[in-house]
């Protein structure tokens, strides 16, 4: 189990490697904004881009199918599942917050 932590550790750390430095290459044409807010925009974007939902969609299919294979502990792949859609509908979730 520590093997697969280790590998999906190296394999997150290669893909922001390749997403930080564009990433930080498009934030630096803002010009003069909040530093705190275009960090966390930066964020969103790396969380809700197009990498990390393929990333999200591969991980939902896997944790399935190894729910239905009977090798992984449905509580635990439930949480994986409802931790993609909270990621995923946050955006949402705070404007519906927002609007009271």
């Amino acid at each position: 189990m520590n093997s697969i932590f280790r590998r999906l550790a190296g394999w997150l750390v290669l893909l922001l490697a390749f997403i930080a430095p564009s990433a930080a290459m498009a934030q630096a044409g803002t010009g003069g904004g909040n530093p705190l807010v275009d960090a966390l925009s930066w964020m969103q974007s790396i969380l809700l881009g197009p990498i990390a939902t393929s990333l999200a969609v591969m991980a939902v299919a896997g944790v399935g199918f190894m729910m239905l294979t009977g090798r992984m502990n449905w509580r635990y792949g439930g949480t994986v599942i409802v931790g993609v859609f909270i990621i995923f509908g946050a955006p949402r979730l705070v404007n519906s917050i927002a609007a009271f």
